[in-house]
């Protein structure tokens, strides 16, 4: 049963205070897709998921809080997000722009690296 359905059922101001505190537990999504790296280190997945139930958990107390804390985490894991695909891309254009001695072997390579950088970006 998910989050939005416990929240339907609940009944009462208790259950539905509950129902709101209780943190959306699924598994996390440990494999990225074949061919594709993490957009984070399990480290910081795992801390960015910690950091999220600990404002989910602290709701019931303090709202407000709670939302303004999730706008901060929001804007950290995009501005992390952004600047990772930012040095992604000027490492893949320095691979493929260093001059006239580029054969068609590492052009190729290189056409590899975007696709691939490419699924990424629109799999988020």
């Amino acid at each position: 049963m998910n989050h939005e359905s416990v929240l339907e059922k609940a009944r009462t101001p208790e259950e539905k205070q509950a129902a709101v505190a209780q943190p959306d537990i699924r598994p996390p999504d440990v494999r990225p897709p074949d061919g594709h790296v993490a957009l984070f280190a399990d480290r910081d997945t795992s801390d960015f998921r910690k950091r999220w139930t600990d404002i989910q958990a602290g709701f019931v107390d303090e709202p407000r809080r709670s939302v303004e804390q999730a706008d901060a985490l929001v804007a950290d894991v995009t501005r992390r997000l952004t600047d990772g695909f930012s040095n992604e891309r000027a490492s893949l254009e320095h691979q493929w722009d260093s001059g006239n001695n580029v054969t068609t072997e590492d052009l190729r390579v290189a056409l590899q690296k975007y696709r691939s950088f490419f699924d990424r970006l629109l799999t988020i």
